[in-house]
């Protein structure tokens, strides 16, 4: 039987490092963990074809954990929150 699939999208920042460190401890000894640094073009396009806005982000057997899905800067929350507007 084959073990989970977990592929981790980083971006070499200390918030990703600890989260691989954290995933690596916890995976399973039949878990295939990859690790895909965002600087590679083909690792940015995937995560972009896959709709990852924000890193660290795990997909499990190909699926974006819901802890990662729908987060990411979004430029009218941020106005709403003052930006662009002087005080």
């Amino acid at each position: 039987m084959a073990g989970r699939k977990i592929e981790i999208f980083v971006a070499g920042c200390p918030v990703c490092n600890e989260t691989v460190e954290e995933i690596k401890k916890v995976a399973c000894s039949s878990c295939e963990v990859t690790v895909l640094n965002l600087n590679e073009p083909q690792n940015a396009e995937r995560a972009k074809t896959l709709g990852i806005r924000s890193v660290p982000a795990v997909l499990i057997d190909g699926k974006l954990a819901d802890c990662c899905a729908g987060r990411g800067v979004n430029i009218e929350t941020l106005k709403a929150a003052g930006l662009g507007k002087p005080l």
